[in-house]
């Protein structure tokens, strides 16, 4: 079945994979809350970002709900690389892991604390990494057969996300998103895009337990 993670190893992931679990989850809530508090903010025509410009009614709720998510991210990004290490022994790819979720974790940080227009906003094109982060995980994993309906889910994560990003950057069938549905597109895309690292995190969390279990049954 694989590697058995130590103790430490095990608790530690577990508690950054909770992270994982619970930022996705925050980010959804804020965004629904900054939309409520934003009462002529138009979901189909407007971006995401602009829940947290200054003619957003209270941009400090999407702003801070941004700026924990990105941090819970980068922290939830150590959690996977460490779980790829101690399930599957492949520490390199569990380090490209946790590179690519820090770095997306920074970008939403920093895209918090500078609002759109500022141009110091677009460090959130680097949250657009997490769509390497299945792949590097698949990789990571795939020497455990325990986990193949995860390995599944990772693989049609990775395809959807990529017809997104082929859709929405008008690569093919330029006039199907536009000004007038480009907001819905977005929120379709954010859904998918941070989404699955809560039930990524969730699963890789219950085996690391259970390994855990087992392992003090031996």
């Amino acid at each position: 079945m694989g590697h058995q993670p130590g103790p430490f190893s095990g608790r530690l992931s577990r508690a950054l994979l909770a992270c994982g679990v619970v930022a996705p989850l925050l980010a959804f809530a804020t965004t629904l809350a900054a939309m409520a508090l934003y009462p002529h903010f138009d979901p189909s025509r407007q971006y995401l970002s602009e829940l947290g410009g200054a003619a957003a009614g209270h941009p400090l709720v999407f702003n801070a709900g941004v700026f924990v998510a990105g941090v819970m991210a980068a922290l939830a990004g150590c959690g996977f690389g460490l779980a790829i290490a101690a399930l599957a022994r492949a520490r390199f790819a569990g380090v490209l892991t946790a590179v690519v979720f820090v770095l997306a974790g920074w970008g939403l940080a920093q895209s918090a604390i500078y609002h759109w227009p500022d141009p110091r906003h677009l460090a959130i094109n680097l949250a657009l990494g997490i769509q390497l982060a299945p792949l590097l995980l698949l990789w990571g994993l795939w020497t455990r057969p325990d986990l193949a309906r995860l390995k599944l889910f990772l693989a049609l994560v990775f395809v959807a996300m990529a017809v997104l990003t082929v859709l929405t950057k008008h690569l093919m069938f330029p006039h199907l998103v536009n000004d007038d549905n480009v907001g819905w597109w977005e929120r379709g895309y954010a859904i998918i895009l941070v989404g699955w690292v809560g039930v990524a995190a969730f699963v890789l969390h219950r085996r690391l337990r259970m390994s855990g279990a087992a392992t003090k049954t031996v």
